[in-house]
């Protein structure tokens, strides 16, 4: 659930930017600083002693955290004392309630605790480009969370972007194109390729995926082998709940088939009908996204990417909705968990 190539041009460096200096929280128990100069995402807090308690403290906070991720997109909590998923369960009930479950899934991972997963088992040598969890769905995490358990020994950094500053760099042809036809996505599920539906829906009855897919706004349409075709037209844009913006939030981008690794895109084509591919997007009214369009939206996404290294023990807690996530390739172990909290469902937008 986490592409962006670490020495990718435009990208803003940790090594190269200058933190600015901490300044004590009101508590006088954390200090906070944004990471990067501009002050966006993500803004850093730490302790200021040694025995900070962050459930504890967080728990006392949730109402100020949640106005500071409003604003800043992200907030990373380093240098705590957070080491097991039971930690990383018990911080995100804390700030923001009950977590939810991971349906219909489109990457491999692996339920490690409650709703607590592992952020995703693709593989290592692929990068994940940026997205907003769950975006092409009905209903999405308005919150997401991160927590390094296993420190990569190379790589494997979590790229962000805040989509609020992509939205507004948006071409306005393009923007006006996508305003008025939305986003088409056909998934393949089976075949040997890709995710199948039984694990994308979590049930071995067709009749259970119906069900699903006529709540969920999806199309199906069973195939030949037990495989499964669903179709879905969402907005390209959507209003935040608590600040009522318009946000460019969708998985345009994410599921085109011109996003894939050169390798993997050409290994695809060669092997299935464009139809037939396990994913990707369109227009609303099914045309084709024109790769000139694909290549400017690719384009703002890398400007607007930050990244920096995990530790082990760092928390990220982001706005879903306002900030992309997205995954570095990686050598050597790396694990990072991941949970989301407080739905939202597209008829709240």
């Amino acid at each position: 659930m986490e592409t962006t190539n670490p020495g990718a041009p435009g990208l803003k460096s940790i090594g190269a930017i200058k933190r600015r200096t901490a300044v004590a929280s009101e508590e006088s128990v954390t200090r906070s600083h944004p990471m990067f100069p501009d002050g966006g995402v993500p803004l850093v807090v730490e302790p200021a002693a040694d025995d900070v308690d962050l459930v504890s403290w967080a728990r006392a906070e949730a109402k100020r955290l949640d106005a500071q991720l409003l604003e800043h997109g992200g907030i990373l909590f380093r240098g705590f004392r957070m080491e097991t998923p039971d930690d990383f369960e018990r911080f995100i009930a804390a700030v923001s309630g009950e977590l939810l479950e991971y349906r219909e899934r489109s990457s491999p991972r692996s339920q490690v605790s409650g709703n607590v997963y592992t952020s995703t088992e693709h593989p290592a040598s692929q990068p994940i480009f940026l997205h907003n969890e769950n975006s092409y769905q009905h209903t999405w995490p308005r919150k997401i969370f991160f927590m390094c358990d296993v420190e990569p020994q190379e790589g494997g950094e979590t790229p962000l972007a805040d989509t609020r500053r992509v939205g507004k760099r948006l071409p306005e042809e393009i923007r006006r194109r996508f305003a008025e036809k939305g986003v088409m996505y056909v998934r393949n599920y089976g075949g040997g390729v890709g995710l199948s539906w039984q694990n994308v829906f979590q049930t071995e009855d067709p009749r259970e995926v119906e069900a699903y897919c006529e709540g969920a706004g999806l199309q199906p349409e069973w195939k030949d082998g037990d495989r499964l075709r669903t179709r879905a037209v969402r907005p390209a844009f959507v209003r935040h709940p608590v600040t009522g913006e318009e946000l460019w939030f969708n998985h345009a981008v994410f599921f085109h088939v011109t996003t894939l690794e050169p390798t993997v895109r050409e290994a695809l084509l060669a092997s299935f009908a464009e139809e037939d591919l396990p994913g990707n997007t369109y227009y609303g009214d099914g045309t084709p996204i024109e790769p000139e369009v694909m290549d400017a939206l690719r384009a703002i996404y890398d400007e607007e990417t930050v990244v920096f290294p995990w530790r082990r023990g760092d928390v990220l807690m982001l706005d879903n909705m306002t900030v992309a996530h997205g995954r570095s390739p990686f050598r050597g172990p790396r694990r990072i968990l991941a949970g989301m909290s407080e739905p939202v469902s597209r008829d709240q937008v």
